[in-house]
């Protein structure tokens, strides 16, 4: 199971970890287990896992062998959700923390502001190489993305004070709750199955969160040679279109880490994999807050 940040793509589950996930093998007189990245495999008629549409059954043919009914997988040293729970509490409590502290350490006032976000910047390049490294490990490393999670809180932490001192009083915690907000109600949509991840849901989901990033990337470019504000896709109208774009592809993602999560535990994935559904969701929730301080600020500067 791998990061849903929408720069990077969706691996899915490790080729090694040995239990039914994506990029699976065909077995001896059946068919394959799962499929790489995204997970399209058929699944076969008469199968209880029929309606999940990443993944065959993959004690099916263990079963039929010996004559017995399908039977649930063995939880023993397996993920649950509680790992889950527990481990996205740690790396957005190690987040918060240091958030926190950075935005008591580092003043952002006239004196220091140049300093303070040099130092955010350097927090936040470094994070982003632990999440690169990590992204393209096949296994969970807990050191990376716990150190992943305190870098990218220095980081949230300066730009949080910069823009709520600033440019709009009140504008980290009005981010917060929209992010919280946004978390609740994909939640909910998901487990009331009004969001249905599968095949389609998964392909538009990656052709416009890598729309969005080649036109941030390109807007960069030209902020960056040619001064300013690029094409101009980070303030005023089009801004604000933007930072909604990007909170709806937050959601989406965040549908996708769910749905990752529920096959993880369906499919017995091993405890260390709940390392990687939390280094997904936070890697997510960052992306909203993001979107959402972003949006805060151009309204306030307009």
């Amino acid at each position: 199971m791998r990061s849903s940040n929408p720069v990077f793509s969706r691996r899915g589950f490790s080729r090694d970890n040995g239990y039914a996930g994506f990029n699976a093998q065909p077995q001896a007189g059946g068919a394959a287990v799962g499929t790489q990245g995204n997970p399209y495999a058929q699944p076969q008629a008469g199968d209880p896992y029929a309606q999940n549409p990443y993944a065959q059954n993959p004690y099916a043919q263990q079963d039929l062998q010996y004559g017995a009914p399908p039977q649930a997988p063995v939880t023993t040293g397996r993920m649950t959700m509680d790992d889950v729970v527990m481990r996205t509490g740690t790396t957005l409590g190690i987040l918060i923390v240091t958030a926190a502290v950075a935005w008591a350490a580092l003043p952002v006032d006239d004196a220091n502001i140049n300093r303070s976000y040099g130092i955010a910047v350097g927090a936040g390049l470094i994070g982003m190489v632990l999440a690169l490294v990590q992204s393209f490990k096949r296994k969970a490393s807990p050191a990376l993305i716990v150190s992943y999670a305190a870098f990218e809180g220095v980081f949230l932490g300066v730009v949080s004070s910069v823009v709520d001192n600033r440019i709009a009083s009140g504008a980290a915690m009005q981010a917060v709750i929209g992010t919280l907000a946004v978390f609740a109600a994909v939640l909910v949509a998901y487990k009331a199955g009004w969001i249905r991840v599968n095949r389609r849901f998964y392909g538009f989901v990656m052709a416009a969160a890598l729309g969005f990033v080649l036109l941030m990337a390109v807007n960069l470019l030209f902020a960056v040679f040619g001064g300013g504000d690029g094409l101009g896709f980070r303030s005023g109208g089009l801004g604000v279109l933007f930072g909604i774009i990007g909170v709806l592809l937050g959601a989406c993602f965040l549908a996708l880490d769910f749905k990752q999560v529920e096959d993880g535990i369906a499919y017995g994935a091993p405890k260390e994999e709940a390392w990687l559904a939390a280094f997904g969701l936070t890697m997510t929730l960052v992306w909203i807050y993001m979107e959402f301080l972003r949006l805060i600020s151009i309204l306030n500067s307009d």
